[in-house]
């Protein structure tokens, strides 16, 4: 456990730190950024062993983010989406493992994620049984990775209002167009709005099933990973704050709040989770003062992180995490 994240160290030291502002001025990452996690196996890092992925606890996984976030967002956020298809592949039939798993976990094979399309109060991404398998039609807002990634692990709502899991080519043609989003922070993140007109998917490509209210409950929980991208964003700004009370203070925060997201069951997640953003918030704002007007300069690392920071009070939200962050930021 400690090489990992002696591991983790070293490239947000050697490569991403360094290469964090020309990420920022990208249009999409630079792929040596994904790459080098590749490299160092972690596109497997909660794989399993036997096919070659390091094998970490999702505590282990969730302070390699925040260590990865802490030297680039941009970069940790693309390669995060990965990880929940390694998870339902892994989880899959054997035959789908068999096809995808080892590629996956060796980062020969990148995935993303959309699964907007089926939060309530959006219309939903439909699923169609067909002959051959499947058809999508509707829309998906913010799918991340466009550009970068092979594949996009998508949810749908079939005709009998379950869930359904597809591994769709990261392709664009007839019946797939991605209109990509400009964002003030992480834009190269390539950010998409993804739309399927009768998008045939084979029934291979199905990684499992769910009842909706299943997925809510799989959702809720898994809010906690999120969170350890502005607790990389705090942990930035503290390094890069003077030694003194005020960082004393951060980064006795930084570990309260950590350890709040670790023990959160999932009702107690959404307020761990809003004071995270929060803080991140609050410690990009110390940062910006403390380095005065040199804050608002293009290559100034303070507003980098804020816009980071703004960022993560909506990235990932949810209505519970946006009532008890307004509740905070009022107070």
């Amino acid at each position: 456990m400690t090489d990992v994240y002696a591991a983790a160290e070293r490239l947000v030291d050697e490569v991403l730190f360094p290469g964090a502002a020309a990420t920022d001025a990208a249009d999409l990452v630079p792929i040596d950024r994904l790459d080098a996690l590749a490299a160092a196996g972690f596109y497997g890092l909660a794989g399993p062993t036997a096919v070659g992925g390091l094998g970490h606890d999702a505590a282990t996984v969730a302070r390699v983010v925040e260590t990865l976030a802490s030297g680039c967002v941009t970069t940790t956020f693309v390669w995060l989406q990965h990880h929940g298809p390694v998870r339902a592949v892994a989880a899959g039939a054997p035959e789908l493992r068999t096809a995808w798993l080892a590629t996956m976990c060796a980062g020969r094979c990148r995935a993303g994620i959309a699964i907007g399309g089926i939060r309530p109060g959006t219309a939903p991404l439909r699923a169609r049984r067909t002959a051959g398998g499947w058809s999508l039609t509707g829309s998906v807002p913010w799918v991340t990775g466009w550009g970068l990634i092979d594949v996009v692990h998508t949810a749908a709502i079939d005709d009998d209002g379950a869930v359904v899991w597809l591994l769709v080519d990261a392709a664009t043609g007839p019946s797939l167009r991605a209109d990509r989003q400009r964002l003030v922070a992480v834009n190269a993140s390539g950010t998409v709005v993804l739309t399927f007109t009768d998008h045939p998917v084979s029934a291979d490509r199905v990684t499992g099933t769910r009842s909706y209210a299943g997925w809510q409950a799989d959702d809720d929980a898994g809010l906690r990973i999120n969170g350890s991208l502005a607790l990389g964003v705090g942990r930035r700004c503290g390094w890069l704050l003077p030694a003194g009370p005020v960082r004393a203070q951060l980064e006795a925060e930084l570990d309260e709040t950590r350890d709040d997201l670790d023990t959160a069951d999932p009702a107690a997640l959404p307020a761990a989770r809003a004071a995270a953003a929060e803080l991140s918030w609050r410690a990009a704002g110390l940062l910006v003062v403390n380095h005065g007007s040199r804050s608002v300069l293009a290559d100034s690392a303070a507003q980098r992180l804020a816009r980071e920071a703004l960022f993560l009070l909506v990235f990932g939200s949810r209505a519970a995490i946006k009532t008890d962050l307004l509740a905070r930021l009022a107070r």
